[in-house]
């Protein structure tokens, strides 16, 4: 079975342990695929408001949260 299968199946899981494990797991993975995609489409010359946009956020929130980080594409 792959990773996701597996998150899957403890996110339905009726042991509240495991459950609670996989939606933590679940919310890091939301986390770094935003950070990525939100890199991406700066590198693409999408502003602040097209990704609050995208994101259905506010230009504000989303320039707050991703505006001081360290871009993770590109990097060696």
């Amino acid at each position: 079975m792959t990773e996701a299968g597996d998150l899957a199946d403890a996110a339905a899981s009726p042991d509240p342990r495991i459950g609670l494990r996989a939606a933590v797991a679940l919310r890091r993975l939301a986390d770094a695929l935003e950070n990525l995609q939100v890199d991406n489409a700066r590198l693409h010359g999408w502003s602040w408001q097209e990704i609050a946009d995208a994101l259905d956020v506010t230009r504000q929130a989303v320039h707050k949260k991703h505006a001081g980080r360290t871009p993770v594409i590109g990097e060696q």
